[in-house]
């Protein structure tokens, strides 16, 4: 799926746009227990309710691809007839009416999701999409197909605490407690894939909150696929390939000018509204190393630390491995932080034998807010 895909759906997501019949879910506390089964009438509820529902739900469809939205990709010889497969059809074909593969779903969520700390609630929801037929000239035209596809969400709990609220009949104000309020979505997923405007079996969108947590145990539990690498665990891969392939070639120039072209490349991805996740290539990043004087030895090193963790036909998400925004410079004593767009105005030097990163001030400094010579 693209961005532009998702923000489709994102913005049939409303109420009065989508084919929503009915909200089912459950409760379920720390103990693994389903306490409370939800089954209700999306049109009989309150608007303030539908809006609730709806968004935990279309929360499952938030962030960036590569990051929050992680693509689950099903072989062949799954989406052929296997337990994981055969399950998600089963409730995309009944639209979950069937309540035998609902309780299936919900016991595969309540025996890998890592929610041990925390009662939480499983949504579930079946919304059928009438595709517009896009013209020449951009706009939408008739449908000419529908994607039917289910979602969920799951939604830790959390208690409300103890507040002063007026009594009008007593013209006092007690304090009340009013239980648990269902946090905002912590994970979830939607099947099948949109791709290319069109249902794809193949695939599912999983969604994190968190895009250093990939939930890989639920992951497995759900889909039995492949997992794909935590923005976190990308980062960590990333720096350490160039730690140990550069060792004493990695300097700080180095660092700051992969930095600077990456969200440099980030920004331009931008800008374009591709809608395609943005992701380089090990030998392109060897390539920026390159550029700036890396040895060929270190820059071939380098690749070949990035398949090793990254995998066969490995591509890095830039938005991953750096902070696009800020370059961090820290040392035992200080820490620097500069825009990456102004971060070549800084330099390393050594004087007098001694390493010093020199930042260039114009005509008046602030410290503390305070104007002040230099």
């Amino acid at each position: 799926m693209t961005q532009k895909e998702i923000g489709e759906l994102r913005r049939h997501f409303r109420a009065d746009r989508v084919a929503i019949s009915r909200i089912y879910g459950c409760y379920v506390n720390t103990n693994r227990e389903i306490i409370a089964y939800i089954d209700e009438s999306l049109a009989l509820m309150p608007q303030a309710e539908q809006e609730k529902y709806l968004g935990l739900l279309k929360k499952s469809m938030s962030g960036a691809l590569g990051r929050n939205l992680i693509d689950i990709v099903f072989t062949t010889q799954q989406a052929a007839g296997s337990p994981e497969h055969d399950l998600l059809m089963r409730l995309r074909d009944s639209k979950l009416s069937d309540p035998e593969a609902r309780e299936a779903l919900y016991r595969r969520i309540i025996e890998n999701a890592d929610m041990e700390d925390s009662n939480y609630v499983i949504l579930l929801a079946a919304d059928s999409y009438d595709v517009p037929k896009k013209r020449r000239d951009g706009s939408a035209g008739d449908s000419e197909d529908v994607f039917n596809y289910i979602i969920c969400a799951v939604c830790p709990t959390r208690d409300v605490k103890p507040e002063l609220q007026f009594f009008p009949g007593d013209n006092e104000f007690h304090s009340t407690v009013t239980g648990q309020v269902v946090a905002p979505t912590e994970m979830g997923f939607m099947f099948p894939a949109f791709d290319d405007r069109a249902a794809n079996i193949y695939n599912a969108l999983f969604y994190t909150r968190d895009p250093s947590d990939t939930h890989a145990d639920l992951i497995a539990g759900l889909f039995n696929a492949d997992l794909p690498m935590s923005a976190g665990e990308q980062r960590e891969a990333f720096e350490a390939a160039l730690g140990e392939a550069l060792g004493d070639e990695c300097g700080f120039e180095v660092v700051r000018s992969v930095n600077e072209r990456l969200a440099a490349l980030i920004r331009e991805h931008r800008e374009e509204k591709s809608g395609e996740a943005l992701a380089v290539t090990a030998r392109e990043v060897g390539d920026m190393l390159a550029d700036v004087g890396v040895s060929e030895a270190a820059v071939g090193t380098f690749r070949e630390r990035c398949l090793s963790s990254f995998g066969e036909g490995a591509v890095i998400r830039p938005e991953n491995v750096i902070d696009e925004k800020r370059l961090v410079v820290r040392s035992e004593e200080l820490t620097v932080t500069a825009a990456q767009e102004e971060s070549f105005k800084l330099e390393s030097r050594v004087i007098d034998g001694r390493k010093y990163i020199l930042i260039p001030v114009g005509a008046t400094v602030e410290v503390n807010g305070l104007e002040a010579g230099v």
